[in-house]
């Protein structure tokens, strides 16, 4: 069981993990992992032109292949060395045909040194031209980009979404009411639209959405499937975004208490064997995923109590207890002490990575203290210590090694 929950977890997390150790704290969730846009190679340049392939001579012998281009206009760069109409040798031979068009980007050393051609059509050099650069402020340059989303111009609507997946969570929201409904809509509904970017879409439709969207996006969230899905946990945000606690309900009903997978009346979906069929682990952690998205980016939606609430539901899921454990620490959940303290080494609890995080929530626990060194210590950090030492009794290696890599944090 734990083997299956760590292939899971690494099919279904490691965009997610990737991402979060790369970014940003606040930066855009259900992105994939950003690269570096457009503007920003613009703006690190000191040199970008539009240019015409003109002709190349492949490579014979000992002689190195070569490519001309004639500059059709200046985008950035020194007047005196770059004019329309002056042609750019670079060596090797790059294929490609008399109208072809091209973005140049170099930079100045005793000459300009040049990057590798980036093919382009006239719809994406005007898209790049312009484009608002790094320094103009952040809700400018998105409202721009939002345009642009799954654009037909592949380079163009893959330089959009970059954009976003470099923004914070924060600079997004402000755009709710330019967001192009609608389309935001079709793209969350569509199997067409890139798995990559459906979890970021379902956010989008989250926070400019209406009633009746929620309806299409509890759909999309309960459709049965036994498949791993990218960018659901997105949509099940943008979901309790629109819906609060009624979504919520929903949420657990068909992806937390339930160990099969549901169809939309609520009935088991049965295999060919007329048996039924167990909830894909990424289903559920895609739920996981959207409570920790809520209760760090969305807390005035969904009370904390709530959302502790539904995540204590999965402390009855052995393959998930170390991460659910960590989550409640994090949010000092401390009315499971006790609870935790009956499932420390019980039948299936009996891992040690259960068991150092049971550890570790009750050492959380008593460092929660108040400011005032005068106030009366909290019922929970006195629980705390009661059952630290406890444990110190019955596992003292455990305990031992679950202490001295939390002191090393």
């Amino acid at each position: 069981m734990r083997t299956a929950r760590n292939i899971a977890t690494c099919l279904f997390g490691v965009l997610a993990i990737a991402f979060a150790l790369s970014q940003p704290a606040a930066a855009c969730p259900f992105c994939a992992a950003p690269s570096l846009t457009l503007s920003e190679q613009l703006a690190m340049s000191d040199a970008v032109v539009l240019v015409q392939w003109v002709e190349g001579k492949m490579t014979k012998g000992q002689v190195a292949g070569t490519t001309v281009y004639t500059i059709e206009s200046v985008l950035k760069g020194p007047e005196d060395l770059l004019k329309k109409g002056d042609k750019i040798a670079l060596a090797r031979y790059r294929v490609g045909k008399k109208g072809d068009q091209f973005i140049l980007m170099g930079t100045r050393g005793t000459v300009i040194e040049w990057g590798s051609p980036l093919e382009v059509t006239k719809t994406s050099y005007k898209y790049l031209a312009n484009a608002p650069g790094p320094k103009e402020p952040q809700k400018k340059r998105l409202a721009y980009y939002l345009k642009y989303l799954e654009f037909p111009d592949q380079l163009v609507s893959n330089d959009a979404f970059a954009e976003f997946a470099n923004a914070d969570y924060k600079d997004v929201t402000v755009l709710a009411d330019v967001m192009p409904r609608d389309r935001i809509r079709k793209w969350v509904g569509s199997s067409d639209t890139p798995v990559t970017r459906l979890g970021f879409y379902g956010l989008l439709l989250g926070l400019c959405g209406e009633k009746e969207d929620a309806a299409l996006m509890r759909n999309v969230i309960i459709e049965p499937s036994d498949d791993f899905r990218l960018g659901i946990d997105g949509v099940m945000s943008g979901y309790l975004l629109l819906t609060g606690n009624d979504g919520l309900d929903e949420i657990d009903r068909t992806k937390l208490k339930t160990k099969i997978l549901l169809d939309k009346e609520g009935k088991p979906v049965l295999n060919k064997e007329g048996k039924t069929t167990p909830l894909p682990f990424s289903e559920t952690y895609a739920a996981m995923q959207a409570l920790r998205f809520m209760q760090r980016f969305a807390p005035e939606v969904i009370e904390q109590k709530r959302l502790k609430q539904s995540m204590r539901i999965l402390l009855d899921r052995p393959e998930l207890a170390d991460l659910v454990i960590a989550d409640l620490a994090r949010w000092k959940d401390w009315d499971v002490q006790d609870k935790l303290m009956a499932l420390y080494g019980a039948d299936e609890y009996n891992v040690p990575s259960i068991k150092r995080a049971i550890v570790r929530y009750m050492l959380v626990s008593t460092k929660d203290v108040p400011d005032d060194p005068e106030a009366k210590e909290p019922q929970h950090v006195t629980d705390g210590k009661k059952h630290l030492a406890a444990l110190e009794k019955m596992d003292p290696k455990t305990v031992r090694e679950a202490k001295r890599f939390f002191f090393l944090q």
